[in-house]
């Protein structure tokens, strides 16, 4: 069993910075790819930036691309995300989710495990 914890989130004003983190216990990575989605009010769950365990690989939302960073840790098993240059629409519930097998890193169906969330707010 796999268990993500979130932190970092909070109230920010436009055009400043977070940085969260998700750390993961119960596995070692070494494969599959963990990924950050967000839920705002009245809003489905969505896609926001992945990374693959392995290799490194990006995966970015167009309205985050040139903003949010994702990275990894490999020996602390925790993955960040750091957000540039905040926008109001940034605000959510931000979560990480977490898959060990081959998958869309977009697809919200292929992660098997999911934080608790973190909130993030962007005040303008």
């Amino acid at each position: 069993q796999v268990q993500l914890v979130e932190s970092g989130g909070g109230l920010v004003q436009a055009g400043r910075s977070l940085r969260l983190s998700c750390a993961a216990s119960g596995r070692t990575f070494s494969s599959g790819a963990m990924g950050w989605f967000r839920q705002a009010p009245g809003k489905e769950r969505e896609f926001v930036a992945a990374i693959t365990w392995a290799g490194g690989s990006t995966y970015y939302t167009d309205s985050v691309k040139g903003r949010f960073g994702i990275s990894r840790d490999k020996a602390k098993n925790t993955v960040y995300l750091q957000m540039n240059s905040l926008k109001p629409e940034d605000t959510a519930v931000y979560y990480c989710a977490a898959r060990l097998r081959p998958g869309n890193p977009r697809t919200r169906s292929d992660y098997d495990y999911w934080g608790q969330g973190t909130q993030v707010t962007v005040s303008s």
